[in-house]
């Protein structure tokens, strides 16, 4: 989750897994857009989608090797223990530039070694051998040893508090039958490893570590945690020793502010460099600000508005898809100055497994009384609940069309801790709005314990199928597949693929230009003096 399309190209990226070096591997046949264009002024990185960089960057002036990089986000994290806190909050600062893992994504999605030299992938898929570098360490001072890694996938997938240890389930064994090599043995075939190694399944630590996680960092990257102000900040600085690429910037402030204009205004007094996920409603503030760019991106954000199908009324299919029918998606699109696409499922054009579905339980208000009817659900109430950290002009907009068809909704805004307590953990909730910023999170359909509280034990089965796919082409035939279901059953109106806007000072260069929201890789970043 995270803070507050157009189709794929139809070509599919080669499918490669037998060898892996320093050259781009996709495992899962993710569809690209490769189209470069000018949109509203800004650069629209239709291929770009995590840690993805505008090569030509807009800094002018003298880099300043020492330099300072404020951004300024929405959602703080509750701890700094990302094994076992919920939420893209800690992804955002900590993947790629604190934490790393065997591997890692490039800014088009494929998978690129980081800790791993190379990998191997048996003829089987069964045995994936890694060759790790020579000389990482840790921000201990430790060298990263065989044994480290080893002992941190084992960690990850027999710790059920371990948030990402569901992705590992497949693993059979992680052995280290030398000082540089870690040899992953698989139970059962599974053609999205790579993916979730790249991500917070794949994060390597020191066993020897000693330190509290949740206030504290060790990882292996360019970037150390400095200090964390709890309700202001949290700051990274340069690892002067790091391994590889040495890192561009002296420090990076992260400014956690909740309030959209108080960030507009951060921005435009200097506090801030960067303004990411600027509100629609204050977009037009920057025009005529010529020391920014505004920079709108292709990614993989969905607002989702998530039905509690465990229990009534959403625990009957007609509730759920009167719900679906009653919202007019265009009418939220054009309310967020038409920042989002249409959405007829979770999976979105740079996933494999999209299908146009928009179709299915589309904007009928009219069908939408008869269904509630049907049910027995007229004159309905109900709360959504959201938390504090979103702007309402959605949610309000939902609230006046599912008066429409008559039903009362209630919002109920909440710090996002509570949000994380009471829906994602404790599933006591009714309707839910939130940013599945999550690239290929599917698995939460197929996953009958995660919050939506939804069962279709034929759409578990098509994403089994889907993780022992021979190639590409089949699981993106068995992900439509289920997608199809899924729209069908309706747990959640998928509201709008997002395609969130940042306002990037001129004088920084190399800045993420899209999937921010989820994922915010440092490497290039630089300030002029």
């Amino acid at each position: 989750m995270s803070h507050p399309q157009k189709p794929a190209g139809s070509g599919q990226p080669t499918y490669e897994k037998k060898t892996g070096s320093n050259r781009k591997i996709i495992i899962g046949g993710i569809a690209i857009i490769a189209a470069l264009a000018i949109f509203g002024g800004a650069f629209l990185l239709g291929q770009m989608t995590r840690g993805a960089v505008d090569p030509r960057g807009s800094g002018t002036g003298k880099v300043d090797p020492n330099g300072t990089l404020t951004v300024g986000l929405t959602l703080e994290p509750t701890n700094l223990d990302i094994r076992k806190t919920a939420g893209v909050a800690l992804d955002q600062v900590l993947i790629d530039n604190v934490y790393q893992g065997l591997v890692g994504l490039t800014s088009d999605l494929s998978i690129q070694p980081v800790l791993a030299e190379s990998y191997e992938v048996s003829e089987d898929s069964l045995t994936y051998t890694f060759t790790l570098n020579d000389g990482v360490t840790f921000h201990s001072g430790a060298a990263l040893t065989a044994e480290d890694v080893a002992w941190s996938l084992n960690e990850t997938r027999t710790n059920a508090d371990f948030k990402a240890n569901a992705d590992l389930a497949d693993i059979a064994s992680v052995t280290a039958p030398d000082g540089s090599t870690v040899v992953v043995m698989l139970s059962q075939p599974n053609a999205q490893l790579l993916w979730l190694l790249a991500g917070r399944a794949g994060l390597i630590y020191e066993q020897a570590a000693t330190i509290d996680y949740a206030t504290a960092t060790n990882g292996t990257g360019p970037y150390t945690l400095g200090t964390w102000k709890q309700g202001d900040s949290v700051t990274l600085t340069r690892v002067d020793s790091y391994w590889g690429d040495a890192a561009t910037l002296k420090s990076v402030v992260f400014r956690y502010i909740k309030d959209g204009n108080a960030a507009l205004n951060a921005a435009l007094s200097g506090d801030i460099d960067v303004h990411t996920a600027v509100l629609p409603n204050l977009l037009s503030q920057y025009e005529g600000q010529e020391n920014f760019t505004l920079v709108n991106a292709e990614g993989t954000d969905v607002f989702t508005l998530a039905y509690n199908s465990g229990r009534a009324p959403f625990d009957d299919p007609r509730v759920r898809e009167a719900f679906s029918q009653a919202i007019d998606e265009d009418a939220l699109i054009a309310a967020i100055e038409n920042t989002g696409k249409p959405l007829g499922s979770p999976i979105t054009s740079l996933e494999p497994g999209y299908v146009d579905l928009t179709s299915v339980n589309g904007y009928n208000p009219e069908n939408a009384k008869k269904l509630l009817a049907e049910a027995g659900q007229e004159n309905l109430t109900v709360t959504l609940t959201l938390s504090n950290s979103y702007d309402t002009d959605v949610p309000e907009l939902l609230v006046s069309q599912l008066a429409d068809v008559g039903v009362k909704l209630t919002l109920n805004q909440v710090e996002f801790p509570k949000w994380i307590e009471d829906v994602y953990t404790n599933k006591d909730y009714d309707l839910s709005f939130v940013d599945h910023a999550e690239a290929r999170d599917f698995s939460n359909y197929a996953n009958p314990d995660y919050y939506f509280n939804y069962t279709n034990p034929e759409v578990t089965a098509l994403y089994e199928k889907s993780l022992r796919a021979d190639g590409p082409e089949r699981e993106d035939q068995l992900l439509q597949e289920a997608a199809t279901l899924v729209a069908k059953d309706a747990p959640a109106k998928w509201l709008y693929n997002w395609t969130p806007t940042s306002a990037i000072n001129n004088r920084v260069t190399g800045f993420p230009r899209a999937g921010t929201n989820s994922r915010i890789n440092l490497a290039g970043v630089t300030v002029t003096e």
